[in-house]
């Protein structure tokens, strides 16, 4: 049976305090989010649409770190074909701009730019038994794209959750978050952080909201 986290909890991927055991070789982290419906007229009226929902991008990120807590490898810049340079392409970061590791071994589906429907949102495989041993721990995150220009951040998201579901489809564990005032005003979230630790995988939520909407201000904290 899946465990409800709160933050700062740390469990066992492996297997849990009740003699579950799961499958690593192929692990989802699904991420997940409703966006508060606001309704009305006034400034909040203009700003979503006279009460429809507005369209909200959250991006899910993946860092890479090794035994330092570091970004190894930031990747190469590449040329797109409207002649814009993109960076960190191939690197130790999974984002919309580079979704697939060099490795193999972790990738991220695509990219929802609503929110709409049930189920995941967004997610990112991750071949854990299979990640290189210099790989020490993926911290996730989510930032929400131009939130300070649409004047979007989490205090207006509801129902964020991230959850890993083992090779079978089993789901091990789930972190859930709704906007409060305590995050109005903040367009990012590390959200949890996957490690090793005595020859297994710990996953542990974190929950840890930042103002910026930039993956390069959040990519600081690894470089």
């Amino acid at each position: 049976m899946a465990i409800n986290l709160i933050k700062g909890q740390t469990i066992d991927l492996r297997k849990n305090d009740k003699g579950d055991t799961y499958d690593l070789s192929t692990v989802t982290i699904g991420l997940g989010w409703d966006v508060r419906k606001q309704s009305g007229g006034g400034f909040l009226g203009k700003l979503f649409g006279g009460g429809q929902q507005a369209e909200y991008d959250l991006d899910a990120i993946a860092f890479l770190l090794d035994s330092n807590g570091k970004i190894a490898n930031m990747g190469r810049t590449v040329q797109t074909r409207e002649g814009r340079n993109v960076g960190l392409y191939e690197g130790d970061i999974i984002f919309f701009n580079s979704q697939r590791h060099p490795s193999g071994n972790i990738w991220l589906t695509g990219d929802n730019r609503t929110g709409a429907g049930d189920g995941d949102d967004e997610q990112i495989i991750v071949k854990l038994d299979s990640l290189e041993s210099r790989y020490e721990k993926i911290v996730f995150a989510v930032c929400i794209y131009q939130g300070k220009q649409n004047n979007q951040h989490f205090g207006m998201v509801e129902n964020a959750y991230i959850r890993a579901v083992d090779n079978n489809g089993k789901e091990i564990a789930r972190f859930t978050m709704s906007g409060n005032d305590t995050y109005n005003g903040m367009c990012s979230m590390m959200f949890s952080e996957v490690y090793r630790k005595d020859g297994t995988w710990k996953f542990r939520a974190l929950g840890d909201p930042y103002p910026s909407d930039s993956l390069v201000e959040l990519l600081k904290k690894f470089n």
